[in-house]
């Protein structure tokens, strides 16, 4: 079965396969490259990262909305179960939730994470996803570190890495996660959403090209990929 990715802007994706949808990081309101309605969307999962705004962004409404389940590390669960979202599935850093149709691990990711309202949202996270026999890994926000070659050891289909620099890893630096995660393929997000992280989409491609054996894959906000 194919699994089928699709890029919002910013670090905000879904996963389709099958009749199945997992939302990722879905700040879509306020998204300046996002052209899909949040109400277009009927996710069967919501995983949240961690809890700043641009990735908390529209999770609590669509799971009002949808009823889908929110997964995320303990803390932030207990801010979404006080505003009012029941379905919420709260791991935590190195644990498996092993749902019907997804398994997901939370793994490291090494940043800082609050609601806007100021709550703490307890320590960032990744996740590896395994879905249909495929293995994907999103990064989240993160700074560069040795221990994901240990998430390549997973066998990664596919990883989702910022680039934009400033308030993650860049260009350079995303280069030697992929050296260390050795995934098949690699997109790239969390750039170009606001002026401190503009970068050359283009340029680090190239790089991906000549630096490692993954195939870059950029995508156009609301366009699609297909892992076969």
């Amino acid at each position: 079965m194919a699994v089928i990715v699709r890029w919002f802007g910013h670090s905000a994706f879904s996963v389709e396969f099958g009749n199945k949808m997992i939302l990722i990081d879905p700040f879509l309101t306020g998204n300046p490259l996002n052209t899909t309605d949040p109400e277009a969307l009927k996710p069967d999962l919501i995983l949240v990262s961690h809890a700043h705004g641009d990735h908390v962004g529209d999770s609590a409404a669509i799971a009002h909305r949808t009823g889908a389940p929110v997964a995320c590390n303990f803390e932030m669960g207990n801010w979404y179960i006080a505003n009012g979202i029941e379905n919420v599935i709260q791991g935590n850093t190195g644990g498996w939730y092993q749902g019907e149709f997804v398994d997901v691990k939370w793994t490291l990711a090494f940043h800082s994470s609050s609601f806007p309202d100021g709550t703490y949202g307890g320590q960032p996270n990744g996740f590896i996803i395994r879905v249909d026999g495929k293995v994907l890994y999103f990064a989240g926000d993160t700074a560069l570190f040795g221990d994901m070659s240990l998430i390549g050891d997973e066998g990664i289909d596919l990883a989702f890495l910022p680039i934009g620099d400033f308030f993650t890893m860049g260009i350079d630096d995303s280069i030697k996660a992929t050296k260390l995660i050795r995934p098949k393929y690699v997109i790239p997000m969390h750039y170009n959403t606001f002026p401190p992280i503009v970068c050359d989409a283009g340029h680090w491609a190239d790089m991906v090209n000549r630096g490692t054996d993954a195939q870059p894959i950029v995508l156009d906000p609301g366009t699609t990929f297909t892992l076969d």
